[in-house]
C-alpha cells in the first residue's frame, strides 16, 4: 500500500508541476499524453493529501495560490533532477565502447556468459566482447582481463568480487538409462548403477560427489566405468545413456527442459554459493565492467 501511495503522490506532483508551468490542465494533459480529467484528479488527490489548495480556478484561468507557488518551485526542481538523472543514464550508455575482455572456464562461458551476450550487445552495440576460456586461474592484470567469472572459493587477493546466485549440485540420468534401471532412492543405491565421473585436469583427482543427508553433507566417490576430464563430456556421456552423472544445475537445466536429462536423488542435492565475478581495482570505474556485472546479477 505504501508503494501505491508513493506512486500516486509522484504522478500528482508531475501533474501539478506541468499544470502550474503551462497554465492549464489541457496543456498539461497534452504534454503528458493523458486526459485533462486525469490531470485534474491527480491534482485533487495531491491537494487532499497535502491539505492545501494549490490553484485558484476560474473558467478562464488557473492561478497558483501562495502555498501553490512555494510548492511549485520544489516540484519543478524534482522534475529537473529526474530529467538530469535520465540524461546521465543515457550518456552513460552512449559512452560504453571499446573491448570488454572476459575470462571464464568453459562451462561458465558456455552456460552462463554466452546466453547473455546477445542482450548485452544489443544494449551496448559499441562494445566488443573478447571472451577467453581457460580452466586455469589466470592473472587478470598480466592478461589484461577486465572481468572474470570464477567457480569455486576465491583465494585471498587484491581483486574485487561479487557473488552471483547460488546453484544446485545434483545427479542426472537420461530417460533411456532410467527406462532400464529404476532411479536410485538414496545415494547409497548408486553402488547398483553405472556412473560417469570427472577427473580434474589440474590435479588428476577424481571428483567426490557431495550429498545433503539430513543435516550433514557427505561425499561419495562412486565406482565409475566412465571417467572423463571435462564436465561437458560428463554431460554428453550421461545424455547418451552411459549412466548417472553429477552436474551443476546451470549446466543441466536446458537439457532437463528438453527432456534429455532427468534429475535423480533431488532430495539429496546440495546448494553452492561459489560463482563470483572478479575484477581488478583498476577496472572499478570501467562502465562496461559495471554494466556487465549488473546484467550478470540480473540474470543470475
Amino acid at each position: 500500500m505504501k508503494e501505491q501511495i508513493g506512486f500516486e503522490r509522484l504522478t500528482g506532483l508531475i501533474a501539478f508541476a506541468r499544470a502550474g508551468a503551462l497554465g492549464s490542465y489541457t496543456a498539461a494533459a497534452r504534454s503528458l499524453s493523458v486526459s485533462p480529467s486525469a490531470i485534474s484528479k491527480s491534482i485533487q488527490r495531491l491537494e487532499q493529501r497535502l491539505g492545501v489548495t494549490l490553484f485558484t480556478r476560474t473558467t478562464r484561468s488557473l492561478v497558483l495560490t501562495a502555498e501553490g507557488r512555494e510548492l511549485h518551485e520544489r516540484a519543478l526542481r524534482l522534475l529537473r533532477d529526474a530529467d538530469e538523472l535520465e540524461q546521465v543514464a543515457m550518456r552513460s550508455r552512449a559512452e560504453l565502447a571499446g573491448t570488454l575482455r572476459i575470462a571464464a572456464s568453459f562451462p561458465i562461458a558456455l552456460h552462463m556468459i554466452a546466453p547473455v551476450l546477445p542482450q548485452f550487445c544489443a544494449l551496448y552495440p559499441k562494445v566488443t566482447i573478447d571472451l577467453r576460456l581457460s580452466d586455469h586461474v589466470i592473472n587478470l592484470v598480466d592478461e589484461s582481463i577486465d572481468i572474470a567469472i570464477r567457480l569455486g572459493d576465491l583465494a585471498d587477493s587484491n581483486l574485487l568480487s561479487r557473488r552471483l546466485s547460488p546453484y544446485q549440485m545434483g545427479c542426472y540420468a537420461s530417460p533411456e538409462y532410467l527406462a532400464k534401471s529404476p532411479a536410485p532412492k538414496h545415494p547409497n543405491d548408486l553402488t547398483g548403477h553405472k556412473t560417469v565421473n570427472l577427473r580434474y585436469q589440474n590435479t588428476g583427482q577424481i571428483f567426490r560427489w557431495p550429498f545433503r543427508v539430513g543435516e550433514r553433507e557427505i561425499e561419495i566417490v562412486p565406482s565409475s566405468a566412465v571417467i572423463v576430464d571435462a564436465s561437458e563430456a560428463v554431460i554428453a556421456a550421461v545424455v547418451a545413456g552411459a549412466g548417472i552423472g553429477m552436474a551443476t544445475s546451470f549446466m543441466a537445466s536446458s537439457l532437463v527442459e528438453s527432456h534429455k536429462l532427468i534429475p535423480v536423488l533431488t532430495d539429496f542435492s546440495v546448494e553452492r554459493h561459489n560463482i563470483s565475478a572478479v575484477w581488478h581495482e583498476s577496472r572499478r570505474s570501467n562502465p562496461a565492467v559495471r554494466a556487465f556485472i549488473a546484467l550478470m546479477l540480473e540474470q543470475f
